[in-house]
C-alpha cells in the first residue's frame, strides 16, 4: 500500500477533491429546493416514520427516520428538507472514497475515484432521494477507511480504528441491513491474506466488536421486542415466493442496468481488472482489499437476479469500494483518454439529471416522463380524497388500501389531519398486517361506523364494499400525471364496518 502523502503533494488534489464535493453539494441542494417533483411514497413513508422516532421501523432501520427528523426540525417539512440528508451522506461519502483511494494508491488516484464516485449516475439519483442508500453508503466508506488505516497502523492507534471500524460498521447496519456485504468482504479478506490476519491482535478484534456490537444492540432489542420484523420484511425481499424462478431474461436485464447504474466505463475497467486478475492469479494489497468489498454484492445480486429477482439498486453495496478500483486499474494502465471520457460522460448525465429534476418537463420531452410519473400527483390525489371527506358528515375514519396512498396521504394532507380531519387507517387485505401502514393504523370495527373508503386504481373494491352492512355513494377521481398516465382512486362510504373472514391475498396493483 502507498503511506499516506503529505505537504504539496497532496494539497492540490485534496484542495480539487473538496471544492468537486461543495460544487455538487451546492447544485444539488439547488436542485432540491427548485423541483416541483413531490416526494415518492417512499420518502413520504421515511417522513412519517420521523414523526415518531424509534430504533427500529416495519421494514428499514433507524437511521433515514432519524436524518428525515432532523433536518425537518431545522428547516419545516417540506419535501427538500425531507430529502436534504441524502445530499450530506453522499458528499460524505465521496470525501471518504477520496481518502480511501489516496491511502491506498495516492493522491491522484483517490481524486479520479472521487470523481467516478460522485458523478455515478446511481449516486446522481441517491443524492436527491430520502432512501436508505445514501447513509449506508456514507458509513461503509467510512469503515473501509478505518480499516485500510488499521492494516498499517500499530499499538493504541489501532486500537481505536478497530474501535471507529465497528461503530462505523454498526451506524451501516443501521442506514440498511445490506452492510452484511461489508461483514462478507472482511471475512473473505482475512481468510485469503496473511497481512490482514496479522493486523488483528485480540484487543483491536474485541474493541471492534464492542464498538459494533454498542452501536446495534437497541436496534436489535427493537426487532426482538416487535417479533423481528425489519428482519423477516428484509428477508422476504429476497424471498423467490410468486416470481419465476432461473430466470435469463431477468439476470440480463439486471447485469444491463448496472452499466446505467455504476456507468459504462467505470463498469467496463472494473470487469476488464477482474478478468485480469483471474489470469494472473496474484492482485497487489490494495486491489485485494479493495476486491473483497466490492465483488460480494455484486456476485451476490447477481445470483440474485437470475434464481428470482432483484432490483438495480441491491448491488450498490459494492460500487463505492469497486470506483475506487476501476480509478486505481485506469491510473495503473495509463488510460488517461478512457478516464477522461468516464468523468465527461457521467458529468453530462449527472448535468442532465440535474436539470430534469429542476424542470421536469425536459424529462418529458425527451420520452423519460415515466421515470418521474411516481413523484407526481400526489398531492391532488390527497385533496381528492381529503374533500370527499370533508363533504361526508359524521366520519369515524378514512381507510385507505394501499401502502402508497396511505404514506402519500398522511404526507400532503399533513396539514388538514392536523386540524381535524377524520384519522387515516389501512383497510386490511389478509388477517395480518403486511406493511408499516397496516401495522400502526389498520382499520378496525371500532373505528368503522362511518367510514370513506378509498380503493387505489380500484383494486379490491368489492371486497371493500362486502366488509360493511352498508356501502353506497361511489365516486371515481383521477389525477394527470403526464400526457400519457393519469392515477386513478375509487371512493365510497361505508357504514357498520365488520370484516369478513380473510383468506389468502395478493400483490398491490402496479403504481401508475
Amino acid at each position: 500500500m502507498t503511506s499516506s502523502p503529505t505537504g504539496r503533494d497532496a494539497g492540490s488534489e485534496t484542495r480539487t477533491a473538496l471544492l468537486l464535493v461543495l460544487a455538487l453539494s451546492v447544485v444539488r441542494m439547488v436542485a432540491l429546493f427548485a423541483t416541483p417533483l413531490e416526494l415518492y411514497p417512499d420518502e413520504a413513508q421515511y417522513w412519517l416514520w420521523s414523526r415518531t422516532l424509534d430504533f427500529g421501523y416495519y421494514s428499514k432501520p433507524p437511521v433515514i427516520a432519524w436524518a428525515i427528523w432532523a433536518t425537518t426540525a431545522l428547516g419545516g417539512d417540506a419535501e427538500a428538507w425531507v430529502r436534504l440528508s441524502a445530499t450530506l451522506f453522499q458528499a460524505g461519502a465521496t470525501l471518504a472514497v477520496f481518502l480511501i483511494g489516496r491511502r491506498l494508491y495516492g493522491p491522484p488516484t483517490g481524486l479520479a475515484a472521487a470523481a467516478l464516485y460522485a458523478l455515478m449516475p446511481g449516486v446522481q439519483l441517491s443524492a436527491l432521494v430520502a432512501a436508505t442508500d445514501a447513509p449506508l453508503l456514507m458509513f461503509l466508506g467510512l469503515t473501509i477507511l478505518a480499516y485500510v488505516e488499521l492494516l498499517e497502523a500499530g499499538g493504541r492507534r489501532r486500537l481505536g480504528l478497530a474501535a471507529a471500524m465497528g461503530a462505523a460498521l454498526g451506524l451501516a447496519f443501521l442506514s440498511k441491513y445490506a452492510a452484511v456485504y461489508a461483514l462478507i468482504g472482511l471475512a473473505i479478506h482475512l481468510a485469503v491474506s496473511r497481512r490482514a490476519r496479522a493486523a488483528w491482535a485480540p484487543a483491536s478484534a474485541l474493541a471492534a466488536v464492542l464498538a459494533l456490537g454498542a452501536v446495534l444492540a437497541p436496534n436489535l432489542a427493537w426487532n426482538a421486542s416487535h417479533h423481528f420484523a425489519t428482519f423477516q420484511h428484509t428477508a422476504s425481499n429476497a424471498a423467490w415466493n410468486g416470481v419465476q424462478l432461473f430466470n435469463l431474461a431477468a439476470l440480463g436485464a439486471f447485469v444491463g442496468s448496472q452499466f446505467g447504474v455504476f456507468g459504462p466505463i467505470p463498469l467496463g475497467a472494473l470487469l476488464v481488472g477482474v478478468f485480469l486478475a483471474a489470469r494472473r492469479r496474484r492482485l497487489p494489497d490494495a486491489d485485494l482489499t479493495l476486491l473483497c468489498f466490492t465483488l460480494p454484492p455484486l456476485l451476490i445480486v447477481t445470483a440474485q437476479a437470475f434464481i428470482s429477482r432483484a432490483n438495480a439498486n441491491w448491488s450498490g453495496a459494492g460500487y463505492l469500494a469497486g470506483s475506487i478500483l476501476a480509478a486505481a486499474w485506469l491510473v495503473r494502465w495509463r488510460a488517461r483518454r478512457w478516464l477522461t471520457a468516464a468523468v465527461a460522460m457521467q458529468g453530462a448525465v449527472a448535468a442532465f439529471f440535474l436539470a430534469a429534476v429542476i424542470s421536469p418537463a425536459l424529462a418529458d420531452r425527451v420520452g423519460l416522463a415515466n421515470g418521474l410519473k411516481r413523484a407526481r400527483g400526489w398531492s391532488q390525489t390527497a385533496d381528492l380524497i381529503l374533500d370527499r371527506a370533508a363533504r361526508e358528515p359524521g366520519l369515524t375514519a378514512i381507510a385507505v388500501n394501499n401502502r402508497f396512498l396511505f404514506y402519500s396521504t398522511a404526507y400532503y394532507g399533513r396539514d388538514r389531519f392536523a386540524q381535524g380531519a377524520p384519522s387515516l387507517t389501512s383497510w386490511l387485505l389478509m388477517e395480518g398486517p403486511r406493511n408499516q401502514a397496516e401495522t400502526a393504523a389498520p382499520l378496525t370495527p371500532a373505528i368503522g361506523g362511518r367510514v370513506l373508503m378509498v380503493s387505489y386504481e380500484g383494486w379490491r373494491r368489492a371486497e371493500m364494499e362486502a366488509d360493511f352492512a352498508r356501502a353506497g355513494g361511489l365516486e371515481i377521481g383521477s389525477v394527470r400525471l403526464d400526457r400519457k398516465h393519469r392515477r386513478k382512486i375509487e371512493m365510497f362510504v361505508g357504514e357498520g364496518f365488520a370484516p369478513r373472514p380473510r383468506g389468502p391475498g395478493g400483490p398491490e396493483p402496479a403504481q401508475p
